[in-house]
């Protein structure tokens, strides 16, 4: 089932668009030209929506001079006072996310919901783990099903508004939930999905979390938005969504390159040629598959199915390009014989 489909500023989102990348800026929304240097620069990255806290009215005041100085769609985080929610909307912002455990009664919801119709401002009812409302709590703990019904629950306010620009996110610090929250979610809801697991850390294993809740919920065809979300430098969540979208087959831009894990069979240091490919590859948009391999069981084959790829015996290696053997040369020269005709790939 295909969710409804609308636009954010000029980006669009569910209904079969692409799934797009988010991200959060980390700066004092207050200081605009901070704040719109952090968005410049996840902009470069490839982020696609951006979001920002608003937490008083200094927030919302520097609404229009950092839309002035960015391009992609802004989106205001709101807590606790619907009125910044209208303040921010009124001086620009693109979408609000409001999280339905603290925004304020319904008459201050339907207020809000007033001013984003006439403005024509999508909103998102994000629902976290960590914040569900007492009642929900009581009744079902922190549990997939009560995320969902405190979500249910808000968006029945929007849609008695006749406002159906509506977003939902469904996030636990745990993969598990956030998965089986969005898979119930997907059943019960048109809405588009915005996808991450909250507060997933900042090492490596946040990464692994991330990939496998996303990466999960987007190989069953569920999601339309994507946030990696990582303590620290939010370019890093741009750059690893980009990486999940690849892996799951909805992103092909760039270089990819694959090796093996190597084993007892493997006679050169690939992990060092390995790195002096991927150091020498350019930043670009066109796609290549190139496949560093280390031995003559799996090597072969996986340079054969590559756009190009090198397969290492012991002192020779065999370089195929579309699926044709076109060479084989000795080391070390092979190496960066292989690294020039990549290079003449993306030319």
């Amino acid at each position: 089932m295909k969710t409804k489909r609308f636009k954010i500023r000029d980006t669009e989102i569910g209904g079969g668009a692409p799934a797009t990348i988010q991200s959060m800026t980390n700066t004092d929304t207050r200081d605009a030209i901070a704040t719109s240097e952090q968005i410049l620069a996840l902009e470069n990255a490839g982020c696609e929506i951006v979001r920002f806290s608003v937490y008083d009215e200094a927030c919302a005041a520097a609404i229009p001079e950092i839309r002035k100085r960015t391009h992609i769609p802004l989106v205001a985080d709101i807590h606790f006072d619907h009125r910044l929610a209208i303040a921010a909307i009124e001086n620009g912002t693109d979408k609000v996310r409001i999280n339905p455990g603290n925004i304020g009664s319904e008459s201050k919801v339907r207020e809000l919901v007033a001013c984003a119709r006439d403005h024509g401002v999508p909103i998102r009812i994000g629902v976290n783990g960590g914040s569900l409302e007492k009642d929900i709590l009581k009744k079902y703990g922190v549990t997939a099903e009560g995320m969902l019904e405190s979500a249910l629950a808000h968006v029945s306010i929007l849609e008695k508004c006749g406002f159906e620009d509506i977003v939902i996110s469904l996030k636990a610090s745990t993969v598990s939930k956030t998965v089986e929250a969005n898979r119930l979610a997907r059943e019960k809801t048109p809405y588009p999905l915005h996808l991450g697991v909250t507060e997933a850390g900042m090492s490596e294993s946040a990464l692994v979390k991330s990939s496998i809740g996303i990466g999960s919920l987007l190989l069953d065809g569920i999601g339309d938005t994507i946030r990696v979300s990582l303590t620290g430098d939010p370019v890093r969540e741009v750059y690893a969504a980009k990486r999940i979208l690849k892996a799951v087959g909805l992103r092909s831009e760039g270089v990819e390159v694959i090796s093996c894990p190597t084993c007892g069979r493997t006679r050169v240091d690939l992990a060092k040629i390995v790195k002096k490919v991927e150091e020498a590859l350019p930043d670009t948009d066109k796609h290549l598959r190139v496949a560093v391999m280390g031995c003559a069981v799996n090597g072969p084959g996986e340079a054969r199915e590559a756009d190009i790829g090198i397969a290492f015996g012991s002192v020779n290696a065999v370089v195929f390009k579309k699926g044709e053997l076109c060479y084989t040369d000795k080391l070390p020269f092979v190496v960066d014989r292989f690294i020039e005709d990549v290079l003449k790939e993306l030319e």
